[in-house]
């Protein structure tokens, strides 16, 4: 009988139809509470045959030790960037994925966090539930120009939702939908620089990689305009958190809303967590009911299709062969 290891913790503390999909597969269930370090991740493989993973520390390593059993990995989200891509490609182990499936509810979360900053949320409601009648001015989104770096999916999506805020937008993607942009009211920049200069917030949605680690940084904090705001709710490394923490401390960065961090769960010591111009949150920006079950079928269901030697929904790496059948 196959074994499966499930460590994605909104998989199974969520209710849904994926529980029962998953079960119908007769196959036996491990479970592990992810994200799992590199340490934790070794414990956890050796005698699975596949795994559907969260944001899991897959690295070689990991992956030497999986072997010979470990036949696919089935990633529940989008993110690829805990595993070691290349490593599976050369174990010819196929890695799946669910595109599709969070844009809605990421960018939902975007303005939940924009809206907390502007309106200071947390100051007043903690406050109020202190006994105390304390008030702050806050700022309207309206007419108000913000900046998407990344205009995929999810980037879309904010869109959207600017444009019914009343807002300016302006976004650089290198994959440029012009039908989209001019339906939209989307301005297109023809560099991130030309956001940095403009916009009064930046909505971070770029993956990351070897060239957007770290881009927001002091060099690219010093082109943005004074007081510029900065949502993630990408990728915590691709802001450098030293050079926030000094940028929101100076106030040439008025706040900072995001649910990911350089280290998650982070040291109760970050630095990031005691800035009064800061709201984090704990990477839940896709953790919604409907987001969790349409992301979990995706998973199961590339999982069943590759073990009946069927095409999946989505793989990363397409040119390895998916399986022939044979899950165990």
């Amino acid at each position: 009988m196959p074994r499966v290891l499930v460590t994605t913790t909104s998989f199974q503390d969520t209710l849904g139809s994926h529980h029962e999909l998953l079960a119908g597969t007769g196959w036996e269930i491990i479970t592990a509470r992810g994200p799992l370090n590199e340490a934790d991740t070794l414990a956890a493989v050796g005698e699975i045959d596949a795994y559907i993973c969260g944001d899991d520390l897959i690295t070689d390593a990991v992956l030497e030790k999986a072997q010979p059993r470990l036949k696919v990995i089935s990633k529940y989200g989008i993110g690829v960037d805990k595993i070691d891509v290349d490593s599976c490609n050369r174990r010819g182990i196929p890695l799946l994925f669910t595109p599709g499936v969070n844009h809605t509810t990421v960018a939902e979360h975007v303005f939940l966090l924009l809206l907390c900053l502007q309106k200071h949320l947390l100051f007043h409601a903690d406050a109020v539930r202190a006994g105390e009648w304390k008030r702050k001015t806050g700022h309207e989104l309206w007419d108000k120009t913000i900046g998407i770096l990344g205009l995929g999916r999810i980037g879309k999506e904010v869109a959207i939702r600017a444009h019914a805020f009343g807002m300016k937008i302006i976004a650089y993607d290198v994959y440029w939908d012009e039908a989209f942009a001019d339906s939209h009211n989307v301005t297109r920049a023809e560099s991130m620089d030309d956001i940095f200069a403009v916009a009064d917030y930046i909505s971070l949605h770029t993956n990351l990689t070897p060239e957007t680690r770290d881009l927001v940084r002091t060099e690219t904090i010093a082109k943005m305009k004074d007081g510029v705001q900065i949502i993630n709710c990408a990728r915590g490394e691709i802001v450098h958190t030293a050079d926030i923490v000094t940028a929101l401390k100076s106030g040439k960065v008025a706040g900072y809303g995001t649910d990911v961090l350089d280290e998650e769960p982070p040291p109760p010591d970050h630095p990031l967590l005691s800035l009064p111009n800061v709201v984090v949150t704990p990477h839940v920006g896709s953790r919604t009911s409907e987001s969790v079950q349409r992301q979990a079928n995706k998973a199961v269901q590339n999982l069943i299709n590759v073990a009946a030697g069927e095409a999946p929904l989505a793989q990363v790496n397409r040119d390895i062969p998916y399986l022939n059948g044979k899950l165990a």
